[in-house]
């Protein structure tokens, strides 16, 4: 199963492409989106949408994970997540790709087991679980490729829950 993970933001968005097969992870690419900040918002919103569907082709992922939208302090913020999460959906949906939303509490739990772990943690654990030679950056890209690890997670348990069905 390849995965390609998404962290949405409107100035930033990391992107993390993993493989999995069985218990094995194979780390594959990430990176990040990046907007202008003076460039209109509709603007902004092309250039995510156009770059995730572009990050569709080249890696041809089975799914597509993407966090879930939690209710921060600051709206404002809230609704500029909500606003790349909307395109980064368009985009898988007109790629025909099924997406796993997963809140920062489930990504945690499923990386590092742990639903309370630090940032570093996860960042520790993801470059342990890729074999990487050293800590996935920018954070937002370190980020995507937890939420890619954490639908591989969940795929792996609903096959075997289906197995034993």
């Amino acid at each position: 199963m390849r995965v390609l993970g998404f962290d949405p933001g409107t100035a930033t968005t990391g992107y993390g492409v993993v493989e999995g097969r069985g218990t094995r992870l194979r780390h594959l690419a990430h990176g990040v989106i990046t907007t202008p900040a003076g460039m209109h918002f509709a603007e902004r919103l092309r250039i995510i949408h156009d770059e995730a569907a572009a990050l569709f082709e080249t890696y041809a992922p089975d799914a597509v994970a993407i966090e879930k939208l939690y209710f921060a302090r600051n709206v404002t913020t809230a609704l500029k997540v909500a606003e790349a999460r909307g395109v980064i959906a368009l985009a898988a949906a007109h790629s025909h790709r099924p997406i796993g939303e997963f809140s920062p509490l489930e990504v945690k739990n499923a990386v590092v087991g742990y639903g309370k772990a630090t940032k570093k943690q996860v960042q520790e654990m993801v470059k342990l679980l890729l074999n990487l030679d050293a800590l996935p950056r920018p954070d937002d890209a370190a980020d995507a490729l937890a939420l890619a690890i954490c639908q591989i997670h969940a795929g792996n348990m609903a096959n075997a829950l289906r197995a034993r069905a």
